[in-house]
């Protein structure tokens, strides 16, 4: 209680560390297939097309939810928005353990879409409500962080699951997990203006910008603009790789390596404390560029060439037989995409009005999803038809981001603001 009778409070920090843990769940429970994937294959007979379907489903779903879950949230409050969310994708979760078939799996990733795809664009929105600018991006580079704590924690404790419980029990921990955390949001979350444990200091604190006009802007009207396609076209190409090394790497390890599920933790967490630490350097990088005078359009797409450069390499991860120089390359280009990402989300707010950014955001999580349910398709259908098809799947992994580079650069040579007319502008 203390804390909130300081200058300008604490308890908005609070609301911060429910988000980071909430994206912490989400990204454990996305995570948990790809670790099971060898015990799955084996114990219920499927082949690598049906493991790609599977997941496929998930991001198609999620494409959808994600594009949807802002009006929804905006319609009947965070509180009971975020709450039935999480709820729902926590009973999805546990619904895993109960099904056995290709058909079953299929519906359970879909449902799981569906419930997930409202996580970003409600953290966001709390971010928005409870922060103000100055501490906005700092904020939600916290909430951030737990979608790489989330793939950590999934190959440390899915192992132990296993060794003293039956598969279905990974299911049935991780999803419980979440419902844990919804009694904490129940608790704790009002919004800033009625909340009952906020000091009027850091009630004023956090309103202490002008709010922004009302205003609503078509799809239809951004999708003319050059500056949104660079946007959806570096996430679109980008995300589908990641989904692959969630997807299939600790199937990887155990087939071409011969890692052991019990072995599988220390190989991941390697991997994807490379990619938090990519995710964090991707973004100190550009800012201390323009820190030192470079331009933005200089800054970001150096920035953006380093971190395609360091994913070339990753097609050697299907030749080299030393399973920790596999590891390191793996992580490496992990690292670099995060670095990727990280500097295409700052795209958008680089050359549009903020009013807009959360709708290329999600035009680019739409796009995002789409093609990667038809990339997941493609690589199941390759790894059961070609010989070393993960050497087919990583080579395209190690140019996609120079080719991504190249098409930005097209679109926009000088990275210029879009301006939008006020005609075209909705008043809500």
């Amino acid at each position: 209680m203390g804390d909130l009778e300081r200058p300008n409070g604490r308890f908005r920090w609070v609301i911060c560390a429910l988000l980071f843990f909430a994206t912490t769940l989400i990204y454990t429970d996305r995570a948990v297939v790809g670790v099971l994937k060898p015990t799955l294959m084996e114990k219920l007979h499927w082949t690598e097309t049906d493991f790609g379907d599977i997941v496929s489903w998930f991001s198609f779903a999620y494409a959808i939810s994600y594009a949807l879950s802002g009006r929804f949230m905006d319609a009947i409050g965070l509180r009971l928005g975020y709450g039935l969310a999480l709820a729902a994708w926590s009973v999805v979760v546990m619904g895993h353990g109960l099904v056995r078939s290709v058909l079953g799996f299929s519906l359970m990733r879909a449902a799981l879409g569906l419930a997930e795809g409202g996580n970003f664009p409600a953290a966001i929105k709390c971010v928005s409500e409870w922060h103000p600018k100055t501490e906005r991006a700092l904020a939600t580079g916290v909430f951030n962080a737990g979608s790489n704590v989330g793939v950590i924690v999934a190959p440390l404790i899915v192992p132990i699951l296993i060794a003293h419980f039956d598969w279905p029990a990974a299911f049935y921990v991780t999803g419980a997990m979440g419902l844990v955390w919804l009694l904490f949001w129940v608790s704790l979350y009002w919004p800033p203006a009625e909340h009952p444990r906020l000091s009027q200091v850091e009630r004023q604190y956090i309103q202490s910008d002008p709010p922004d006009p009302p205003a609503h802007i078509p799809w239809s009207t951004l999708l003319r603009y050059r500056q949104v396609w660079a946007v959806v076209v570096g996430m679109g190409l980008s995300a589908p790789i990641w989904w692959f090394y969630l997807y299939w790497t600790p199937g990887f390890f155990h087939d071409k390596l011969g890692i052991d599920l019990k072995l599988l933790g220390w190989p991941l967490v390697t991997v994807y404390v490379l990619a938090d630490a990519g995710s964090v350097g991707g973004g100190w990088l550009s800012s201390r560029l323009l820190k030192k005078g470079w331009t933005v359009n200089a800054s970001r797409k150096i920035t953006l060439l380093i971190c395609a450069l360091c994913v070339v390499p990753v097609f050697l991860a299907a030749i080299i037989p030393n399973p920790w120089v596999v590891v390191v390359l793996i992580g490496i280009a992990a690292a670099a995409h995060q670095g990727f990402s990280a500097n295409i989300y700052t795209l958008a707010s680089d050359m549009a009005p903020r009013k807009v950014v959360s709708s290329i955001v999600g035009l680019g999580g739409f796009a995002a999803g789409f093609i990667a349910m038809g990339f997941q398709k493609l690589t199941g259908r390759i790894l059961d038809t070609w010989t070393n098809g993960y050497l087919a799947i990583f080579a395209v992994a190690s140019c996609a981001y120079l080719i991504n580079l190249v098409i930005i650069h097209l679109l926009v040579p000088r990275m210029e603001p879009m301006i939008i007319p006020a005609a075209e502008v909705r008043r809500s």
